[in-house]
């Protein structure tokens, strides 16, 4: 099974940013799509965005204009690039391998943004 590796999450102020990355053990170009979701305390898990093998993307209202999620698939690797922090953006933050109705998790990094 492919394993998933998430980076780059820190402490930074509002209205600061940050570049997640997320790298696979295997190809993924063989799954369906790739996302972030993050959970923050006493929060259910959401989807921030998604990028379909074809590049077909979306994202949560919450992030559309600052987040930008992008895939280099010679490299397995996913990006999350979230610019204009806001506390709220404030949780952890994980890769997902998606394939069907089956999804492959990272470890998920934290992200905390200071008022």
């Amino acid at each position: 099974q492919v394993q998933l590796v998430e980076s780059g999450g820190g402490l930074v102020q509002a209205g600061g940013s940050l570049r997640l990355s997320c790298t696979a053990s295997g190809n993924i170009f063989s799954f369906d799509a790739m996302g972030w979701y993050r959970q923050a305390p006493g929060k259910q898990r959401e989807l921030v965005a998604v990028v379909t093998r074809g590049y077909s993307i979306n994202y949560a209202d919450s992030v559309k204009g600052r987040f930008t999620i992008s895939r280099d698939n010679a490299k397995n690797t996913v990006y999350l690039q979230m610019n204009s922090l806001k506390p709220e953006d404030t949780a952890v933050y994980y890769c997902a391998a998606e394939r069907g109705s089956s999804r492959v998790w990272g470890q998920g990094t934290q992200v905390t943004v200071s008022s």
